[in-house]
């Protein structure tokens, strides 16, 4: 496997890491960030939504020491890293920024081979592919795609529900809405934002939002015709997306379940799907690593053709885990 490198130590970053390193994925060969290595190092080894770090966390002169693993630190303020120096295969961007192609475009100028884009892409000329595990990363062409997003967190919830119900039932059209955890674009006081809604405190108030989902999943569905909206509300992590589509062929609760049931037990969603048989609320799915948790008891089938799907996700460490999963297939 090549050489993988972390490149923004967020919230994705912090927990792709936690991911990598739990599930033995991958030790990165450096992680790169403006903050200043201490901070950085306490905030991974106790997290407020997942809790102190099973092994040893501390630092070194030039890095991380987290259980006996030694990993460079680079500041970068000032430039990227010189990845061609750090013998770097592949980058995952987590800083939010590698959206804009010329950002991207910048890692490979310094030297790395791919870049993998932990966020939506601007736009389709933004990047090479956008490549979903359980979806169509089985599509990636190594010797054309180089840009790669994995669009986000909501985007990979809905996914495996538009393929079930397509490949099941057909969709003629459909709604989705995500009510989802609080995130660092919003304030945590009154205060005028960019985006007027989010201008309101994030943990005192339901705040409208738009959602990217539905340009991602037309970028892997051209025919689909779905779009849809967010909800941000007051939880530090753990979100649900529901789906209402018209469908092609009728059907009924049962068997909607059962098609869920089937795509969670095999390949390609088995490990990227699961089901819930029983009644739960948000504190049962925080740190699941299931991209889309589909809630059984909440299917409903009206008239035959109108079917409603709620699927659960972690927001954070869900969709973290994928990338670590699919950072290594890119790196491959």
């Amino acid at each position: 496997m090549g050489n993988i490198a972390l490149h923004g130590f967020g919230r994705i970053g912090r927990s792709m890491l936690r991911a990598a390193l739990s599930k033995g994925l991958f030790v990165p060969v450096s992680i790169s960030d403006i903050k200043d290595l201490l901070t950085l190092a306490a905030l991974f080894e106790v997290d407020t939504n997942y809790g102190r770090w099973g092994e040893e966390v501390g630092t070194t002169g030039t890095g991380f020491l987290i259980g006996g693993r030694e990993i460079k630190f680079v500041d970068s303020t000032q430039a990227l890293p010189d990845w061609a120096a750090l013998k770097v295969d592949l980058v995952v961007d987590c800083t939010g920024r590698a959206t804009a192609r010329a950002f991207a475009q910048a890692h490979l100028d310094r030297g790395a081979k791919r870049v993998l884009v932990s966020a939506p892409s601007k736009s389709a000329q933004d990047c090479d592919a956008v490549l979903l595990p359980g979806i169509n990363l089985d599509q990636y062409d190594p010797a054309k795609q180089r840009i790669i997003s994995m669009a986000s967190c909501t985007t990979n919830a809905l996914a495996p529900v538009v393929k079930v119900l397509l490949e099941s039932f057909g969709i003629k059209s459909g709604f989705f809405s995500t009510v989802h955890a609080y995130t660092n674009t919003q304030s945590l006081t009154d205060q005028p934002m960019r985006d007027r809604r989010d201008s309101w405190a994030a943990a005192e108030n339901i705040i409208p939002s738009s959602s990217g989902a539905a340009k991602a999943l037309k970028s892997i569905w051209p025919n689909l015709q779905m779009t849809g909206k967010a909800y941000r509300v007051p939880v530090r992590t753990g979100s649900i997306a529901e789906v209402n589509a018209v469908l092609e062929r009728p059907t009924t609760v049962d068997a909607v379940k059962d098609a869920f049931r089937k795509a969670a037990a095999t390949a390609p969603l088995k490990g990227i799907m699961g089901v819930l048989e029983d009644e739960w609320a948000s504190a049962r799915i925080v740190g699941d690593e299931h991209s889309s948790i589909i809630d059984l008891p909440l299917v409903q089938v009206l008239e035959g053709t109108l079917v409603s799907v709620a699927a659960w996700y972690d927001n954070e460490m869900g969709y973290s885990t994928r990338l670590a999963e699919t950072a290594v297939a890119l790196a491959k």
